[in-house]
């Protein structure tokens, strides 16, 4: 079902794959996520209730509706999203790239609700295909990091509205934008 033209598309981020290693970076992949508009997060195949507890506290003190899961197998994940007519975007260096290409317009043009894959290691060839991915998105051909990918792909796909969201109703600090120093107010 194709979203109305008011409506914004829920975008949900999985992470597949995390090693122990992996800790801060799957932390910050979901941070960042959050922050540029996504409307939740899946860590697929595990649980690390060290990231989950990261995630939580911010989301309960700087506001906002943000789902966040894991434990889930990414194929059925994959194949729910699917089956309620979703659509599916891998983040790969290999793919269509973000700026020389209209894959964005297409993604766009979906008009539903977008599930954005990114990996941690090396990603298993069926990643690319046409049962897992409708788009194959690189931002830029080049070797680098998932927590890019996201942010790039989420700003472009929001087309940078939103950097101006304001996480109101549940929030319980906020940042006061400022040319000098930090100031985070209680509200």
């Amino acid at each position: 079902m194709k979203k109305k033209a008011d409506e914004k598309p829920k975008v949900v981020v999985l992470r597949w794959g995390h090693r122990h290693r992996d800790q801060r970076l799957t932390s910050h992949v979901a941070l960042t996520a959050r922050a540029l508009g996504a409307s939740g997060f899946i860590l697929a195949d595990m649980t690390d209730p060290k990231v989950k507890e990261t995630i939580d506290k911010v989301t309960d003190s700087w506001g906002g509706d943000f789902l966040f899961e894991m434990g889930q197998p990414w194929k059925k994940v994959v194949k729910d999203w699917r089956k309620n007519n979703g659509v599916t975007v891998h983040l790969t260096a290999y793919g269509e790239n973000i700026q020389t290409s209209d894959v964005m317009k297409r993604v766009r043009a979906a008009g539903k609700d977008v599930l954005v894959i990114v990996g941690s290691q090396k990603v298993p060839a069926g990643f690319f295909s046409e049962s897992v991915s409708d788009f194959n998105v690189a931002v830029g051909n080049q070797p680098h990091s998932e927590c890019s990918s996201v942010a790039v792909f989420l700003d472009r796909f929001f087309e940078g509205k939103e950097l101006s969201e304001d996480f109101l109703g549940n929030t319980k600090k906020k940042i006061v934008p400022q040319a000098r120093g930090k100031r985070v107010v209680e509200v």
